[in-house]
């Protein structure tokens, strides 16, 4: 199979990538690459010289705070940076994914939602500060995307979202504490836990699957 995959330089497109291309071959697109998916010209020329059987969107501008650094509220945020996020995580993935759908008859599409896409991302884990609401905005608006561009590309193309927790990577040990003591399953996901539900989505066994967003969260939203 041929699978391309979108950010597959950050964190979980890493392990992704390198889990899937053990039996596919795999397309990397990443800003690192230099690939700029919020170009419509790069986008539509890359779609149309390299047709794929799926694609799974990792990429999105997430809202990381230097270690040391103190995260910003909600008073603070300029409005600037709601233009990006928006632009990153809607209107690019809404580009990536027209042009796949365009340039194919067939195929499985993946995008990476959040499980602050489900639920408001907690005020009381930032130490005073807060999570980028448009991340949240952005992530809750991939689901609703997701639904969009399933029915309006069925029945040959399935479009799915994953909703991932929150991924143990550099935090501060403070940090995935209270993370986990707020979690079912009381710790943070492992950032190859991913992989094969990505596979299962790509692959004729999820073929009556779409429209569909799969939480994996160790039960956080289901509190």
């Amino acid at each position: 199979m041929k699978i391309a995959i979108t950010g597959s330089e950050g964190l979980l497109g890493t392990e992704i990538s390198n889990f899937l291309e053990k039996n596919n071959q795999i397309f990397r697109l990443d800003l690192n690459l230099g690939h700029d998916l919020t170009d419509e010209t790069f986008v539509k020329k890359w779609f149309k010289e390299n047709q794929v059987d799926a694609l799974v969107n990792c990429f999105a501008l997430n809202d990381h705070v230097e270690k040391g650094k103190k995260r910003e509220t909600l008073f603070d945020i300029h409005l600037e940076s709601f233009n990006k996020f928006l632009e990153v995580n809607i209107i690019s993935l809404f580009s990536v994914c027209r042009e796949f759908a365009r340039n194919n008859k067939s195929g499985s599409i993946i995008n990476f939602s959040a499980t602050t896409g489900i639920v408001s991302a907690r005020p009381d884990i930032y130490d005073g500060g807060h999570k980028h609401p448009a991340y949240s905005i952005s992530k809750a608006g991939v689901i609703n995307l997701t639904k969009f561009l399933s029915t309006h590309f069925a029945p040959n193309i399935r479009v799915n979202s994953i909703a991932p927790g929150g991924v143990e990577y550099d935090q501060e040990q403070s940090f995935i504490n209270k993370y986990a003591s707020m979690t079912p399953m009381k710790r943070m996901m492992q950032k190859d836990e991913l992989n094969k539900l990505v596979e299962f989505l790509c692959g004729s066994g999820s073929s009556y699957i779409t429209g569909s967003t799969i939480v994996v969260d160790g039960g956080w939203t289901s509190w």
